[in-house]
């Protein structure tokens, strides 16, 4: 369990699991010197998976890239693996030799895909995973805007400008007088869809003009 500070307030504007982390000690009541927000809902894993159908609806099977260092790496893919009609296979997220090999071999059959979910670990090997995407010819989703900027097909997550804002805001209040303590840990109120076209092309998908018209944001 990592440790946080019990005397100097915190507002965390991106976290994805504080109670799991210690942190806090619930959402409602975080009980200590830290609140702040969340930068997904687990429900939002399943999301990912209707966006991989949707953008390549000839994936019959997805591999779910997770930290296995963080306790939201396994809810997330639990999420994921319940609502998954196809098979969903776990890769977990440590050395970049290992991540290489899974997806390599993960790619070996045909109609894969990837959802990469939140961790320090999945930004850590972001270079390599958005490489190892595109070389295996496998339509990936990520859970934020700054891997489909730097090549990735696709990402469906919180706007991190809306959860800075909104940490702001409980900045204000503690200053106000407020405790930490009496704030709820809030789950995220805008996300934003941003989809890669040359990404696209370079996999030989066609983007569905319906999910097109969703997007918050597309990279030509």
């Amino acid at each position: 369990m990592q440790q946080i500070s019990r005397t100097v307030p915190i507002v965390f504007p991106v976290i994805g699991d504080p109670v799991a982390a210690g942190f806090i000690d619930s959402l409602a009541r975080p009980g200590g010197n830290a609140t702040g927000f969340m930068n997904f809902e687990f429900a939002l894993s399943s999301k990912w998976l209707e966006t991989i159908k949707q953008i390549a609806p000839g994936a019959t099977r997805v591999a779910v890239l997770r930290d296995p260092a963080v306790g939201s790496g396994t809810t997330q893919f639990a999420v994921i693996q319940a609502a998954a009609p196809t098979e969903a296979t776990p890769v977990n997220m440590r050395e970049a030799g290992e991540i290489a090999h899974s997806i390599e071999s993960f790619a070996a059959a045909r109609d894969g895909g990837l959802i990469v979910t939140a961790g320090a670990a999945t930004y850590r090997h972001r270079d390599l995973i958005i490489m190892m995407a595109a070389r295996h010819k496998l339509p990936a989703v990520y859970y934020e805007r700054f891997f489909v900027v730097n090549g990735g097909l696709v990402s469906y997550g919180a706007s991190l400008i809306n959860q800075y804002q909104r940490a702001a805001t409980y900045v204000d209040r503690i200053l106000k007088g407020e405790k930490p303590a009496d704030l709820p840990v809030q789950a995220p109120t805008k996300y934003e869809l941003v989809i890669n076209l040359k990404a696209a092309k370079a996999l030989g998908l066609t983007v569905p003009p319906t999910l097109l018209a969703c997007a918050d944001e597309v990279i030509e």
